[in-house]
C-alpha cells in the first residue's frame, strides 16, 4: 500500500523538509510508502550536477537540493511527485525508468503520446521536454521525484537552463493541448498510473501526521 497526501500548493522549503521527516519515518518502518503531490510557489532548485553555466542569482527563491540533475523550475501549474518509497531492490536506474512509465501512461489519458530520449531522464514529446525527473536516496529510501508541466508558465524556464537544455525545449500539456487542464483531472490520473506501474494499492492519506 502507497498513502496518498495532496498537498495543494505549498512553498518548497516545507515540502523539502516533509520529505526528510518521511524519508526518517519510513526508513525506521514508521510509515508506510507514500506518495506526496504539491504544485510550489515560485521556486529554482539546484541539483547535484547542477553547472554553473546553467543558472545565475534570480529574483525568485533558490534553494541547492540532494537530488540529482542539473536546475529546474516548480511553480503554480506544474504538478510535482515526491515519491516516498522503501526500495525492495537497490536499482535507481530502473525505479527512474519506472517514474517515467508512470508520466507517460497518464499523458495517453490526455492523447498526449509522450516517450523518453535516450540519455536524458525525464519524459519528452518529439523533442520538447513536458516532465522532469531528480531524484535522491538515503537509506535506500527514495524521496525528490517528478515535475509534470501541465498548466505551467513556460516563461520562468527561461531564468535558468533546465537540466542544462535550452529553455524553450520545456513543454506543457496546456500548450501542447491548447487549452487550460484541470489539475485534479491530471492527478486522477497520475495516481492510477503509478498504482498500476508500481504495483500498489494508492490511499488517500486524511489526517496528516507532521
Amino acid at each position: 500500500m502507497i498513502e496518498l497526501i495532496d498537498l495543494g500548493r505549498k512553498e518548497y522549503s516545507e515540502v523539502w523538509e516533509l520529505q526528510k521527516k518521511f524519508v526518517n519515518l519510513r526508513a525506521n518502518d514508521q510509515i508506510n510508502d507514500t506518495l506526496i503531490l504539491v504544485e510550489h510557489e515560485h521556486v529554482i532548485t539546484l541539483g547535484r550536477r547542477t553547472s554553473p553555466e546553467n543558472f545565475r542569482e534570480q529574483r525568485i527563491p533558490v534553494f541547492v537540493v540532494e537530488r540529482g540533475g542539473d536546475a529546474t523550475y516548480h511553480g503554480p501549474g506544474q504538478l510535482v511527485g515526491y515519491p516516498i518509497i522503501k526500495m525492495i531492490k537497490p536499482d535507481v536506474k530502473s525505479y527512474l525508468r519506472s517514474l517515467e512509465e508512470v508520466l507517460i501512461a497518464a499523458a495517453r489519458n490526455f492523447k498526449i503520446y509522450a516517450e523518453r530520449h535516450e540519455g536524458h531522464t525525464g519524459v519528452w514529446v518529439g523533442q520538447k521536454k513536458l516532465a522532469s525527473i531528480g531524484v535522491a536516496v538515503s537509506n535506500w529510501v527514495t524521496y525528490h521525484g517528478f515535475a509534470l508541466n501541465v498548466n505551467t508558465d513556460l516563461s520562468y524556464f527561461q531564468l535558468i537552463k533546465p537540466c542544462g537544455l535550452d529553455p524553450l525545449t520545456m513543454t506543457s500539456m496546456k500548450k501542447l493541448l491548447g487549452r487550460e487542464l484541470d489539475m485534479n483531472e491530471v492527478k486522477m490520473k497520475v495516481v492510477e498510473s503509478f498504482s498500476k506501474v508500481f504495483n500498489a494499492e494508492i490511499v488517500e492519506q486524511k489526517s496528516m501526521i507532521y
